[in-house]
C-alpha cells in the first residue's frame, strides 16, 4: 500500500511543482520586463530570482492542502471545526510565504535600496498582511481545482465499476443460462438414444450421442466468451438442431437463411439456442404431425436481426400480461447488459400460424473461420 501511495504521490509532486515554477518564471519575467520598460533602476537578476522562488511556499503547501481538502472537504457548513482547520491552514501557509519573500527581500534587496531593505519583521507584517487576500483565493482555489480532480476520478471510477459489474452480471447470466440448458432436452436426447438402443437403430444411436457430445462440449468451451461471430453461434444452433433432427425425424423441418456476409457479426454467446429450444419444446413438439423451424437474419441501417420462427401453435390471447419464461428473460437482461437501449427483443403470432421471435443489436464485425 505504501509504494502505491508513492507512485501515486511522485507524478503529483512533480506537477504541482512543474506548475508552480511556470507561475513563478512568468511572473518574475513580466516584473523584470515591465519594470525595466517603465525605465526604473532595480538589481535585476537578484529580483528575477525574488520572483521566482517566491512561490516556493505554495508550491510545497500545496499537496498538503490537497490532502487536508480530500480527508476534510469544506462542502457543507458544518461541522464548523473543518472550516476553521482550512481557515488556521491559509493563515499558516501566508505566515510562512510571508517570512519567506520578507527573507528574500532582505538577502537578495532585489530592488537596489541604498539604505537597504526595512527591518525583517516589518517586511514579514508587511507580506503578510499585503498577501492574505491573495493567499485565501489561492487556497480556495487549490481547493475547488482538488475538488473537480476528485470528482472526475471518482466518476470514472464509478464508471469503470459499472462497467466490471455489468460484465460480471452478464458472465453469471451466461453460466446461469448454460447451466439450464434446458434439462427436458437432455432427458428427452437420452431417451430417444434408449429408444433407438432397443428399436436396434445403433447407427442412429450412435449419431445422437455424438451430436449430443459435440454439443455439451462446445457450451463448455465457450463458457467463458460473452460475444462470439454469428458463424459459431449458428453452429452451435445447428448442432442443437441436428440432435432434434434425430428426435423428431421427419417431423421437423428446418430452415437457415443466413447470408455468409453476415457470418462474421458478433452476438451474444448463446442467444439462439434457448430460443430455438423453446420453439422446439413450445411449438413442434405439441404438434402431432410436427413442425417447421425458420432461422433468419438481414442487416438494415447498422441493425442486425435475427428471427426465429416456429408454425406451432400461437401464442394464447392475453400472452404480454403474463410473466416471460426463463429463456427470454435471460435473453432480454443480457442483451440490456450488452447493449443498454440499443437492442429490441421481441416475440408476435405471425399469420396464418405460428410465433417468431426477433432481436435487433447494433452490427459490429468479426473474424470467422469456417470449419
Amino acid at each position: 500500500m505504501a509504494l502505491t501511495h508513492l507512485r501515486v504521490e511522485r507524478p503529483q509532486r512533480f506537477w504541482v511543482a512543474s506548475i508552480w515554477f511556470a507561475i513563478g518564471l512568468f511572473d518574475a519575467t513580466q516584473t523584470v520586463f515591465s519594470m525595466r520598460a517603465e525605465g526604473m533602476h532595480h538589481n535585476w537578476v537578484h529580483l528575477f530570482v525574488t520572483q521566482l522562488f517566491s512561490w516556493v511556499v505554495w508550491a510545497w503547501a500545496t499537496p498538503i492542502v490537497l490532502r487536508l481538502g480530500r480527508k476534510h472537504p469544506p462542502v457543507q457548513l458544518r461541522p464548523f471545526s473543518v472550516w476553521l482547520m482550512h481557515i488556521a491552514a491559509c493563515v499558516t501557509i501566508c505566515l510562512l510565504s510571508g517570512g519567506w519573500n520578507a527573507w528574500l527581500q532582505e538577502f537578495l534587496n532585489p530592488f537596489a535600496l541604498t539604505a537597504g531593505p526595512e527591518p525583517f519583521v516589518h517586511l514579514w507584517f508587511d507580506k503578510f498582511f499585503n498577501g492574505l487576500l491573495s493567499s485565501v483565493i489561492l487556497y480556495g482555489s487549490i481547493l475547488a481545482i482538488s475538488y473537480v480532480l476528485d470528482s472526475r476520478d471518482r466518476l470514472a471510477f464509478q464508471h469503470t465499476e459499472t462497467a466490471r459489474l455489468n460484465e460480471q452480471l452478464s458472465q453469471a447470466q451466461l453460466n446461469s443460462l448454460r447451466r439450464q440448458i434446458e434439462p427436458h432436452f437432455l432427458f428427452n436426447t437420452l431417451n430417444a438414444i434408449a429408444g433407438l438402443v432397443r428399436e436396434r437403430r445403433n447407427d442412429a444411436a450412435v449419431s445422437m450421442i455424438v451430436g449430443l457430445s459435440d454439443f455439451l462440449r462446445r457450451a463448455v468451451e465457450d463458457s467463458n466468451k460473452q460475444q462470439v461471430p454469428l458463424g459459431e453461434e449458428m453452429e452451435f444452433v445447428e448442432k442443437y438442431l441436428n440432435i432434434e433432427k434425430l428426435r423428431f425425424a421427419e417431423r421437423l423441418h428446418i430452415t437457415l437463411d443466413v447470408p455468409r456476409e453476415l457470418l462474421p457479426a458478433q452476438v451474444p454467446s448463446l442467444i439462439l439456442q434457448p430460443i430455438v429450444e423453446n420453439a422446439v419444446k413450445h411449438g413442434i413438439a405439441k404438434r402431432t404431425q410436427g413442425g417447421a423451424i425458420r432461422i433468419t437474419a438481414f442487416r438494415i441501417d447498422g441493425m442486425l436481426t435475427l428471427r426465429v420462427y416456429n408454425d406451432g401453435p400461437k401464442l394464447p390471447p392475453g400472452w404480454e400480461k403474463t410473466k416471460s419464461g426463463t429463456g427470454m428473460a435471460n435473453a432480454r437482461t443480457r442483451l440490456q447488459s450488452l447493449y443498454g437501449d440499443a437492442f429490441e427483443l421481441n416475440m408476435r403470432n405471425r399469420a396464418p400460424n405460428g410465433v417468431e421471435v426477433s432481436i435487433s443489436l447494433p452490427f459490429a464485425s468479426a473474424s470467422f473461420r469456417e470449419e
